[in-house]
C-alpha cells in the first residue's frame, strides 16, 4: 500500500522559496503510468493544482504558476520535491503530495503540510 507524506517548514517568510519534500513509501516513484502531483488548498478557497512531476521526470505546471514553480525528484530516496519561489501571503494554505494513476484519477493523498507565509 502506497504512503505518502509531506514535510517541510511551517512557516516562510514573503519573497523567500519554499520547499517541501514528498516521501513515497510502498511504492516507487518512477513506476508507470504515474504522476505525483502537488495541490494546495488556500484558506477559505477551493482545491489548486500546482503541478506534476510524471514517473519518467517530466514536469509540468499550472500557468498562474509556472514562472515560480518547479518539481524535481531523488529516485535515490523515492522523494518528490516542490519549490515555489517569491512566495507571498497567498502561497499560504495546506500543501498536499498525491499520486495519480490510471485515467488521470488521483489514488493517494499525503496528510497534508500546513504552510504560513509571514515576516
Amino acid at each position: 500500500q502506497v504512503h505518502v507524506q509531506e514535510s517541510g517548514p511551517g512557516l516562510v517568510k514573503p519573497s523567500q522559496t519554499l520547499s517541501l519534500t514528498c516521501t513515497v513509501s510502498g511504492a516507487s516513484i518512477s513506476t508507470t503510468p504515474y504522476y505525483w502531483n502537488w495541490i494546495r488548498l488556500p484558506p477559505g478557497k477551493g482545491l489548486e493544482w500546482i503541478g506534476y512531476i510524471t514517473y519518467g521526470g517530466t514536469t509540468y505546471f499550472s500557468p498562474s504558476l509556472k514562472s515560480r514553480t518547479s518539481i524535481s525528484r531523488d529516485t535515490s530516496k523515492n522523494q518528490v520535491t516542490l519549490e515555489l519561489e517569491f512566495v507571498s501571503p497567498e502561497d499560504a494554505g495546506i500543501y498536499y503530495c498525491t499520486r495519480v494513476g490510471n485515467r488521470g484519477l488521483i489514488d493517494a493523498w499525503g496528510q497534508g503540510t500546513q504552510v504560513t507565509v509571514s515576516s
